[in-house]
C-alpha cells in the first residue's frame, strides 16, 4: 500500500509542475544511511524507493537549469550502496524504483502544456536515464527515439548508445545481445531523418557495439551521406571525417596501421563506402568553390587532410601529404590528379582500390568500374 501511495503522490506532483518552478531540496540524510548498511531490509528499501520518487519529481518539476544539474547530481552520486555485501540489493531496487517513477513521470510529461515545457521536462529524464547507464531503462529511452524535438531525440540516442550503455551490451548474456540488435534496428529507422550531431553519435556506436548488424548500420550512414553529397544536400561535412575513420577501422587490423587482408566481400563493400565517400568529399571540395560558404569550405578541406593523414597513409603504408599541400596551395587540379591516383579514374585502378581489393561495381555485361561515381556539378541557383 505505501508504494501505492508513494506513486500517486509522485503523479500528484506532476500536476503541479507549471505551478511550482522552483524546486525544492531533496532529503538525502535517510538514504545516506542506508548507503552504509552492510543487509538491507524492507524497511530500507522502502527508503530507496522514497528517495527515488522525491528526488525525480523535484527534477521533473524545477526549471532552474543550475538545480536541475544539482538534483541530476544527488541522484547520480547515490545510485549505488557504499557495501559491498549489500550493493546487489541495493542496486536492484534503485533500479527498480528509477524505472518506475521515471516511466511515470514520462507519462505525466506527455499531458503538460505548451510542447517546449512538455519536451524539457522529458529532456531532463533523458539526461538522468543517460547518467544512470542501467539496461533496465533503456526501454524508456527507445520509446523516444523517433521523437520529432532533436534535442530530445538527441538524448534518447545518447541514453542508449553512450560507452556505459555499450560496455553492457557487448556482454555474452543473451538478453543483452537481444536488446543490442533491438536498439540497432530502431537506430536504422532514424538515419534519413536525424541531424548530423545525432547521426554522429549512431556512427560512433556502430563501431563499439559488437553484433554483426552494427556494421550494417555503418554502411547505412555512409550510403546517406553519399546520397547527400550526390544531390548537394549534405550538411555539416565535419561529420564525414568520423565516418571515414570508422570505415577505415572496419577495414584495418584493430585500429593497427596494417590493412587486413581485403579479400572478403565485407571488406570490399565497407572499403568500396570509404573510396567513393572521399571521393565525393573531394569533387564536393573542388567543384563547389562557387557554391559552398566559407564554413563548408573549412570543414570539407578538415576532412580531407585529416583523412590522408588517419587514414590513407595508414591504409598504403607511407606518409602521403600531397592533399594537405594541394589544399594548402589551392591546387585544385594537383588535389584532382591525386584523387585519381588513389581512387582511379575510366583508365585506371587507383591506389587504395589495388591495396584493398575493390572495385566500384559492374555493368549488365560484369565489367568492373575503376573510377567511383562522378559527382553531379552544383545547382546553378
Amino acid at each position: 500500500m505505501a508504494g501505492k501511495w508513494t506513486i500517486f503522490t509522485l503523479l500528484v506532483g506532476f500536476s503541479t509542475l507549471l505551478a511550482n518552478p522552483v524546486a525544492g531540496a531533496v532529503n538525502t540524510a535517510r538514504i545516506d544511511t542506508v548507503r552504509n548498511e552492510d543487509v538491507l531490509d524492507s524497511g530500507d528499501l522502502q527508503i530507496i524507493d522514497n528517495f527515488v520518487a522525491d528526488a525525480v519529481r523535484e527534477l521533473a518539476k524545477t526549471r532552474d537549469f543550475t538545480s536541475i544539474a544539482r538534483i541530476r547530481t544527488v541522484i547520480l552520486s547515490r545510485n549505488s550502496s557504499n557495501k559491498g555485501s549489500a550493493q546487489a540489493q541495493y542496486a536492484e531496487q534503485f533500479s527498480e524504483s528509477a524505472y518506475k517513477y521515471i516511466s511515470s513521470g514520462i507519462e505525466q510529461a506527455e499531458l503538460l502544456t505548451p510542447d517546449e515545457r512538455k519536451a524539457k521536462v522529458i529532456l531532463n529524464l533523458l539526461i538522468l536515464i543517460d547518467g544512470l547507464e542501467d539496461l533496465r531503462l533503456a526501454d524508456l529511452a527507445i520509446g523516444r527515439l523517433k521523437d520529432e524535438n532533436m534535442a530530445v531525440r538527441y538524448w534518447a540516442v545518447h541514453s542508449v548508445t553512450n560507452p556505459g550503455i555499450t560496455g553492457q551490451l557487448n556482454s555474452t548474456k543473451i538478453a543483452d545481445l537481444q536488446l543490442a540488435h533491438r536498439i540497432v534496428e530502431q537506430l536504422k529507422v532514424l538515419v534519413d531523418s536525424s541531424s548530423p550531431e545525432i547521426v554522429a553519435l549512431i556512427a560512433e556506436f556502430t563501431a563499439a557495439v559488437l553484433v554483426p548488424q552494427g556494421e550494417e548500420l555503418l554502411l547505412q550512414i555512409a550510403d546517406m551521406r553519399i546520397k547527400r553529397y550526390a544531390d548537394w544536400t549534405v550538411k555539416y561535412e565535419l561529420l564525414d571525417s568520423a565516418i571515414l575513420k570508422l570505415l577505415f577501422k572496419k577495414i584495418s587490423s584493430a585500429g593497427l596501421s596494417k590493412p587486413l587482408p581485403a579479400t572478403s566481400r565485407t571488406s570490399a563493400t565497407v572499403a568500396r563506402r570509404f573510396g567513393q565517400l572521399y571521393s565525393y568529399a573531394i569533387l564536393r571540395y573542388v567543384n563547389g568553390q562557387d557554391f559552398l560558404g566559407t564554413a563548408e569550405k573549412h570543414q570539407l578541406a578538415s576532412v580531407l587532410v585529416e583523412t590522408e593523414k588517419s587514414c590513407i597513409g595508414k591504409l598504403l603504408g607511407k606518409q602521403q601529404t600531397t592533399v594537405r599541400r594541394a589544399v594548402e596551395q589551392d591546387d585544385y587540379m594537383g588535389l584532382l590528379l591525386e584523387h585519381g591516383r588513389l581512387l582511379g579514374d575510366e583508365t585506371r585502378a587507383g591506389k587504395l582500390s589495388l591495396k584493398l581489393k575493390f572495385d566500384y561495381g559492374a555493368n549488365t555485361d560484369g565489367h568492373k568500374h575503376t573510377a567511383p561515381l562522378t559527382l553531379p556539378q552544383p545547382p546553378e541557383n
